[in-house]
């Protein structure tokens, strides 16, 4: 997918993945570390996005040695610990205003939803520049997915200002200010967007894994 100068839109994305949670409904620690058909979560995530971006960081908490086997740039909250992916989202954008000096968007990827589609990127991009704004956002089964989304860098002093004047928490609220595309996908016969939030949730993902084929390629 390439944008009105015809470069391609992963030279103007900078993934962040979001591992900043503390993860207390799967018993604490790093979900994003379980395993799944014989992988990490965080593994099997990065395969899936990396080729989507034109660089990928970790947003996460804590000593960020536990992370050096996926050589990634790790970066903690720059805002606290207890803001919220919202924190998650503005470190995001911080980083890749320095870090990603070319990069316009960043794309946020939950790092508990192993099956997310490989074209990601590309739709919310399409989606967002054809309607003429600075947010989208991932849909399936009816439901809105926060933090599966699409962040133009123009927006990062407002996101900082409702952070720290407003006291603005919840993702929903925020982007409602700005106004947010939403890119659907099917829900069967596999929720791209499905989350392992619970043990239970890790168990189903198994299965899931086990009856269908997922690819991992790099999207055309």
């Amino acid at each position: 997918m390439t944008d009105s100068a015809g470069r391609d839109c992963r030279d103007l994305v900078a993934g962040v993945l979001l591992a900043g949670g503390q993860a207390r409904r799967m018993g604490g620690g790093d979900k994003c570390l379980r395993m799944l058909g014989g992988r990490t979560l965080l593994a099997r995530i990065v395969d899936r996005v990396r080729p989507q971006v034109k660089t990928l960081m970790l947003n996460a908490n804590g000593d960020p040695s536990r992370f050096a086997a996926y050589g990634l740039p790790v970066e903690p909250d720059r805002f606290g610990v207890s803001a919220g992916p919202l924190a998650g989202v503005l470190t995001g954008m911080e980083w890749a205003a320095v870090d990603a000096p070319a990069c316009r968007w960043i794309a946020t990827f939950p790092t508990d939803a192993p099956f997310l589609p490989l074209d990601l990127v590309a739709r919310m991009h399409k989606e967002a520049v054809a309607g003429g704004l600075k947010l989208a956002r991932g849909c399936s089964g009816g439901r809105s997915h926060p933090v599966v989304g699409l962040w133009h860098l123009s927006l990062q002093a407002a996101l900082r200002e409702a952070l720290v004047e407003d006291g603005v928490r919840k993702v929903d609220v925020w982007t409602a200010r700005h106004g947010i595309v939403d890119v659907v996908y099917p829900s069967e016969p596999v929720d791209p967007f499905y989350n392992t939030n619970r043990p239970e949730d890790l168990e189903t993902a198994g299965k899931l894994l086990a009856d269908h084929a997922f690819d991992d390629a790099e999207p055309g």
